[in-house]
């Protein structure tokens, strides 16, 4: 999950492309979206599984700059196996993707990605360059004042350890710990650091990286013994490691993920129509299934429904 503070977008550096490359092989799955007014899903060319059909309801809603246009703008931040990343022709696809590519279909619009730095895309969506954002993030109070959300999903903290390394110990004290600069992730092992040297015992030592993939590769390749990040990608990551990681204790600190749209706008409300639908024709749960994601389906789409 993604923090109220800004943060880089994940990437892979040369010599730590094999999870990349094992992303693309294991997880470019087949499109679930045909778009019955002309659009096109964003993930492969192969014959979609699931029937998308314009809703009436949502696409009444869609304000009509946007409506006029046929295009719904989105921002991600595509490096966040297996929510968001960059195909192999270099075009975002993921189980969140191919859900929004869903939520366009129903609006009877196209799909426009455009893939941003992270912290440049509540910025703006909020100043009206972007439509939407969508890119994992976390529904919160803070967030709200700027922005409106569509929940969609739950999702938690896990820790991912080495194969070979010790189980975490009850306190995290004096431990380093690799994650993603600016996340969820990176608040809490901030929060735990602050709270053991309050307590007299030594700081946990964060070893942040920009991007999510990069600190996922620190754990794999054995530079740091354990990382924290939201559970779907953790959990990710042991299945691309090969057996080089596996995760460690439970997923706490559940939140939804929820879709960035600037304060007040009617195309909220469209889209969590849409949403919806989705859920309730079954799409929403397919997509989530092809992607190994379902743990965190939930089935009633929500707008700031964080309080």
């Amino acid at each position: 999950m993604h923090s109220n503070s800004s943060r880089s977008p994940r990437r892979l550096r040369s010599g730590l492309g094999f999870l990349a490359i094992a992303a693309s092989a294991a997880l470019v799955l087949t499109g679930c979206v045909q778009n019955n007014e002309g659009g096109a899903p964003g993930g492969t060319d192969a014959a979609p599984v699931a029937e998308v059909t314009k809703s009436d309801a949502a696409s009444a809603l869609v304000p009509e700059d946007i409506a006029s246009g046929g295009v719904l703008k989105v921002g991600t931040d595509a490096t966040y196996a297996p929510n968001q990343y960059a195909g192999p022709d270099g075009n975002p696809i993921g189980w969140e993707v191919e859900l929004v590519d869903a939520v366009g279909a129903k609006l009877g619009l196209t799909v426009e990605w455009s893939k941003e730095g992270f912290d440049q895309i509540i910025p703006k969506v909020d100043g009206g360059t972007l439509h939407m954002g969508s890119s994992s993030f976390s529904d919160t109070v803070e967030r709200q004042a700027s922005v409106d959300f569509v929940d969609f999903y739950e999702a938690g903290l896990q820790f991912v350890r080495g194969a070979e390394v010790d189980p975490l110990p009850a306190e995290l004290c004096g431990l380093t710990i690799g994650a993603q600069a600016t996340t969820t992730s990176d608040d809490y092992l901030m929060a735990k650091s602050d709270e053991c040297v309050a307590a007299g015992k030594p700081a946990v030592e964060i070893l942040k990286k920009d991007g999510q993939d990069e600190a996922t590769n620190d754990v794999v390749l054995g530079n740091v013994p354990y990382m924290l990040a939201d559970s779907p990608i953790a959990q990710n990551s042991v299945k691309l490691s090969e057996g080089k990681v596996v995760l460690e204790g439970d997923i706490f600190d559940a939140a939804p993920y929820g879709l960035v749209f600037a304060k007040d706008s009617q195309l909220t409300e469209a889209v969590k129509i849409a949403m919806q639908e989705l859920m309730d024709e079954g799409v929403y749960t397919t997509i989530l299934e092809n992607w190994g994601v379902e743990a965190g389906a939930v089935t009633t789409a929500v707008i700031n429904g964080v309080k």
